[in-house]
């Protein structure tokens, strides 16, 4: 069974990428439209391009010193297995983000003609991203686990070197992404009053290229790594659980979800395709839940043939329903009522604005906490802690599709961009801020998601962490253990910090060249002179690059620091403290930040003063506030919670040979 398992997942990942290059010569075959299109788009191409390339040359450094330092303490197989998963990570981001901004033009252009067909080609677009890191995810793994004869230990090489990734990709992207926004909306909107992407201001390229580079290509690395994470634990688990099937059934699940996930993509492209009329937004949930049901049915079965009856097939959709609950719950916190709420105070200026952008996203950690710990308890009832893996690898089955939808968002976001600055006909960023608008939905849902996902896996990971060091009671009653935990707790606290502030001082640099420019460049602002692009990205460039490295170092060192003081007991409480702070940081973080944002598109729209009014100008503040909780510190805990356990599940064992 267990070659039969590892020859299914690398032909279901090969089967995936061979739907991905069809799902990438449709795309290109698109007209990109016109000259002026073409340029912009090329222009954030080159500059997302340019971004990737100079992040890369930093991380390989690191990736390779660090499997040198993995060769000499454990063994060359385990170096190598973290090469590629680290190069594997690298190939679906930069693949994924490729198509992305080639895909922006494509979409304006589309929407010329109308809706449906912008809709078709930025959902192609995110598809390319969700089978991309889906089948090189399971090709990767499998491909691993067959070469290494089943050793899970090589697993965990290849899991990290994703997870290292992952942590660059979400902290770089995520702070060159926010201060271009950041620095675009306080000088463009509220100082100069000019409208969202216009082409007279320097950060509006910045600001697209941010998107591709920060909410597809870390987005991307992110689901990457709680993909192969979940799968992995799963699998060190289910071998101690039930031997070999136990090992191999997080493969068959992930492999059918890959299969199924290409059927969905393939049933939305044909409802696009036959509808006369189309809502963006009915489109994209009907074939997340279509694909979901497929799975449900197609676990059961799995589930019989491996254990013998359906328990493990429950255990899959309890954990992908949570994950749609979880989505559902983020949805109505950033989209519905609350928003609403939330846009009627931002007449009485900025401050009621925050303080109740801050309640809402402090409530909403109630109903994914609930819902997390419901998975837990249900999955620990019937299977034990191999239970709660197996519900996270049903949470991500359906990847292939969920990613599709979440990628979606900045491809549509680009589109608006260029049919602004290429001047465009009125009508049609209408309909690119249609796709825009759900985009808007998907990527909070997304988040939602992805931290729902983190938490689940972050928690079977730390089981595999408790199995590898023989740990069989973590007490709280050790001053060790509890000194660790709440040291772990404050990890993500401290960690957002760097992040945030990162975020601040690279966009302060870009406030000041916007302004600069706003006032240097004759005719800049009458329309009859060109901003200077280049400098924007630069600046962006630069303050991501140097602003990453000491956030990301904190995942790999504390787990160290923590032993080498306090012992392998204290590594596991300062896991817990890690994980019980983070997840709830991370869904406050993210939720208040799309409540923000969302007030601020209603108020666009022309509710509670509409644009220019004192309520705009305050949704303006509120949505900058937010934009580095919900696109850099809040998804990047979600990496640093499972960086943390995967550094502990492969370094604190060698440790220990070496101190015990």
């Amino acid at each position: 069974m267990g070659a039969i398992s590892q020859i299914i997942s690398v032909i279901s990942g090969f089967i995936g990428l061979i739907f991905t290059v069809f799902l990438v010569f449709n795309i290109l075959e698109k007209s990109p439209g016109n000259e002026k299109m073409q340029k912009l788009s090329k222009i954030i191409q080159v500059g997302a391009r340019s971004f990737l390339f100079s992040e890369y040359r930093i991380l390989f450094v690191v990736i390779f010193l660090f499997a040198a330092f993995l060769w000499l303490v454990s063994s060359y197989q385990m170096a190598l297995s973290f090469i590629l998963g680290s190069v594997f990570s690298v190939l679906s981001g930069f693949l994924g983000m490729s198509i992305a901004t080639r895909a922006n033009a494509r979409t304006t252009n589309a929407a010329i003609n109308n809706l449906k067909d912008a809709l078709a080609v930025s959902f192609n677009g995110g598809a390319v991203m969700g089978m991309i890191v889906t089948s090189l995810g399971l090709m990767g793994l499998g491909g691993i686990f067959f070469l290494g004869k089943g050793n899970t230990e090589l697993m965990s090489g290849y899991a990290m070197g994703a997870s290292f990734v992952a942590l660059f990709a979400r902290v770089g992207g995520g702070i060159f992404t926010k201060a271009a926004d950041v620095g675009a909306d306080l000088v463009g909107k509220v100082e100069a009053n000019i409208p969202e992407d216009d082409p007279r201001n320097p950060a509006v390229i910045a600001d697209n290229v941010g998107d591709n580079v920060g909410d597809v290509a870390g987005m991307g690395a992110d689901l990457y790594e709680s993909y192969v994470g979940s799968i992995f634990s799963a699998s060190v688990l289910g071998s101690i659980v039930f031997s070999a099937k136990g090992a191999l059934f997080p493969f068959f699940v992930a492999s059918s979800g890959l299969i199924l996930s290409i059927f969905g993509i393939i049933f939305v492209n044909y409802y696009i395709k036959k509808a006369k009329e189309v809502e963006p937004e009915k489109v994209l949930h009907f074939g997340t839940y279509m694909t979901t049901f497929l799975q449900s049915i197609v676990v059961f079965f799995l589930s019989k043939i491996v254990f013998g009856d359906f328990s493990g097939g429950l255990i899959v959709i309890l954990g992908m329903v949570v994950g749609i609950l979880i989505g559902v719950s983020t949805e109505y916190y950033t989209a519905k009522k609350p928003v609403i709420e939330l846009a009627k105070s931002a007449p009485s200026g900025s401050a009621p604005l925050i303080i109740n952008g801050l309640a809402l996203g402090m409530e909403s950690t109630l109903i994914p906490i609930l819902l997390i710990g419901a998975a837990i308890v249900i999955s620990f009832y019937v299977y034990g802690l191999f239970g709660i893996a197996i519900a996270a690898v049903g949470m991500l089955s359906t990847l292939g599709m969920s990613l599709s939808i979440d990628a979606y968002g900045p491809i549509a976001d680009n589109a608006g961009g260029i049919a602004e600055m290429a001047h465009l006909e009125p009508y049609v960023r209408e309909r690119t801020d249609k796709l825009d608008a759900v985009g808007n939905t998907t990527a909070a849902m997304g988040k939602g998601f992805a931290i729902g996902s983190a938490a689940l896996t972050a928690l079977a990971l730390f089981a595999s962490y408790l199995q590898v060091t023989n740990i069989s009671v973590v007490d709280l009653n050790d001053a060790n253990v509890f000194t660790a935990m709440l040291i772990g707790a404050m990890l993500p606290f401290l960690f957002s910090s760097l992040v945030m502030k990162a975020v601040g001082n690279a966009a302060n640099l870009m406030v000041e060249e916007v302004r600069r420019q706003f006032k240097e460049i004759v005719g800049l602002m009458e329309g009859k002179a060109d901003p200077d692009y280049g400098k924007c990205v630069k600046i962006a460039t630069d303050g991501a690059l140097k602003y990453m490295i000491l956030p990301s170092l904190i995942a790999v060192i504390a787990p160290i620091i923590i032993y080498l003081l306090l012992g392998k007991q204290a590594v596991a409480g300062m896991l817990a403290g890690t994980t019980g702070s983070g997840v709830m940081l991370a869904i406050f973080m993210a939720n208040s930040g799309g409540a923000w944002d969302n007030a601020k598109k209603l108020i666009e729209t022309g509710k509670y003063g509409g644009k220019g009014s004192l309520a705009h100008k305050a949704s303006v503040v509120g949505d900058t506030v937010g934009d580095p909780l919900k696109d850099t510190a809040g998804p990047s805990i979600n990496i640093l919670i499972k960086l943390m356990s995967i550094v502990s599940i492969v370094i604190i064992p060698v440790l220990i040979r070496i101190f015990e």
